[in-house]
């Protein structure tokens, strides 16, 4: 089978991480997002991935022929000049995805979940139609556009954009398998899925939901990318809790790369991740935050709701939290407050930033 996974954008959300480095290669939970995914196609039969992409693509590229020899999968970039929404990079692969005249994935790479693929593509040769995709339930659905579907069948009536009135709590989850007739649908130009090829293939009755169980979160910014932690930490602690970190001084759900080194009478937790070759010095309090490769948290600072970028160096008795987010190489001095700070990568902090704002 093969796959589409659409990684065009500039990452705008996801800044200051994604000015240093392509957002499907930042690491969740200590592995690139796009790796989450592409394991997830591997173990559902997908030998053929088309990555479409515009912005960074050199550096996707090089970071994907690695993991072509380490998957054993095949994976092709198929470049926008320009962006092209959500349904014209099918049209621009059209060939790829259309060889075999098997069914095809297509996913959002800004989605974190336990990617239902195999249950998706049984889903999606039972009803027979010409596509499926995962909804996903919501507690405040006048926030999003919901999908209205027959509860036995699936098959879905219509959309309804931010409802004013409860018709439906499921949203769409950005995974989706489609025969490829569908590709007679697309037009190579700027084109959005949802908006103009979904509502069509629906009134077709063409169109089915397929729910999905367990968590789901679109990680595209910085709160999100953080709850989205939490979630799949949540997620480890049931189905693998021996990859999770224990010993003196852990609180809850932590996620460690064996080489990062801790210091003593630390408190990390709960929900925090650290990447590799990261140094927690002593008497460190950290919760619920992602710590990246290759950073360092001096002595006594205290963090919260924070992502720390590659190779950062964070003072001591600095305090940290609100959702502050230091890009690539930070420095920040000793004895400094940071309230929901959005720094950029290769600044050095010399004040407290009381309130949130953007460091240029």
């Amino acid at each position: 089978m093969r796959a589409l996974i659409l990684v065009g954008g500039f990452g705008t959300r996801l800044r200051p991480l994604t000015l240093s480095r392509p957002k499907p290669l930042v690491e969740f939970c200590n592995k690139a997002v796009l790796l989450h995914q592409l394991e997830a196609l591997r173990q559902a039969g997908v030998s053929h991935v088309v990555l479409a992409v515009s912005y960074m693509s050199e550096a996707l590229g090089a970071a994907m022929r690695e993991q072509e020899q380490r998957l054993g999968m095949r994976i092709s970039l198929s470049h926008e000049k320009e962006p092209l929404g959500t349904a014209g990079p099918l049209a621009l692969a059209r060939d790829l995805l259309a060889e075999g005249g098997e069914p095809f994935f297509v996913l959002n790479s800004d989605v974190i979940c336990e990617f239902p693929f195999a249950a998706l593509a049984h889903f999606h040769r039972q009803h027979g139609g010409e596509g499926s995709l995962v909804v996903t339930r919501v507690e405040e659905p006048a926030k999003y556009g919901v999908v209205v579907s027959e509860a036995d069948t699936g098959r879905i009536c219509r959309f309804v954009e931010k409802p004013r009135v409860f018709v439906s709590n499921k949203i769409n989850a950005g995974l989706y398998i489609f025969s490829p007739g569908i590709l007679q649908r697309i037009q190579l130009r700027p084109t959005s899925i949802e908006k103009e090829i979904f509502p069509a293939m629906a009134q077709e009755g063409q169109l089915y939901a397929m729910e999905l169980q367990g968590f789901w979160m679109d990680i595209g910014q910085p709160k999100d990318f953080l709850t989205g932690m939490c979630m799949y930490l949540q997620a480890l602690r049931a189905q693998h809790p021996e990859k999770l970190h224990s010993g003196p001084g852990v609180v809850g759900n932590v996620l460690v790369d064996p080489s990062a080194k801790i210091g003593a009478n630390c408190v990390i937790g709960p929900n925090v991740t650290i990447g590799a070759g990261v140094v927690v010095e002593d008497g460190v309090r950290i919760k619920r935050c992602t710590v990246l490769k290759g950073a360092r948290i001096r002595s006594h600072s205290w963090l919260e709701s924070c992502i720390v970028g590659w190779s950062c160096s964070v003072g001591q008795w600095v305090r940290m939290e609100n959702v502050t987010v230091l890009g690539e190489d930070v420095i920040v001095n000793d004895e400094l407050y940071l309230n929901g700070a959005n720094v950029l990568p290769h600044k050095s902090i010399a004040e407290s930033v009381p309130e949130p704002r953007i460091i240029m």
